[in-house]
């Protein structure tokens, strides 16, 4: 087996999420009347609109269909959504070649089986702190934090930091 080479964070232009288990904790909440809630953290949300604001883009990838997922794609003004993808590899394959980019120049963010193959091809291939072992062990970076609870923050933040891209954008805040 060959290992990956270490990262190049400058190269990333795209962040590509899973979103049960990485922008949520996992759970999913059918209520009564048939619809689903989701709690999404507010600390990634506002590392997403960073990112945006840095010039990159992010996309979600959910095998899962669901209007909440949708509606929060919405609100922070997610491009590319794609939901109810059974095999994920050829989704993200199909988006990098739509937006001109190479896997390198791409993130993953993933926390079970089912995001293995993308953690293996992307050029940074992220497991989240309560991902299976299985994503672990092939993961280039493991958050501290779990997927619900910041762990998106947490990636954005080691890819701007790691890129030299942050001190532009804290700026704003500091002046």
């Amino acid at each position: 087996m060959n290992p990956k080479a270490k990262p190049n964070l400058k190269a990333i232009e795209l962040l590509v999420l899973d979103v049960d288990g990485v922008l949520t904790d996992g759970r999913v909440f059918i209520h009564s009347d048939g619809t689903e809630s989701k709690g999404f953290s507010i600390l990634d949300g506002h590392g997403i609109r960073m990112w945006q604001r840095a010039g990159l883009r992010i996309a979600l990838l959910s095998g899962r269909a669901s209007e909440a997922t949708a509606r929060r794609a919405r609100e922070l003004e997610i491009a590319h959504v794609i939901q109810g993808a059974k095999f994920k590899l050829p989704a993200l394959k199909e988006l990098l070649e739509s937006l001109g980019l190479m896997p390198e120049q791409a993130a993953y963010v993933g926390d079970d089986v089912m995001d293995l193959p993308i953690v293996r091809y992307v050029g940074l291939g992220v497991a989240v702190a309560n991902a299976v072992d299985e994503i672990k062990a092939h993961a280039d970076y493991v958050t501290i934090r779990r997927g619900g609870e910041g762990a998106v923050r947490e990636v954005i933040e080691y890819i701007l930091k790691g890129s030299g891209r942050w001190a532009s954008l804290m700026e704003r805040y500091l002046s």
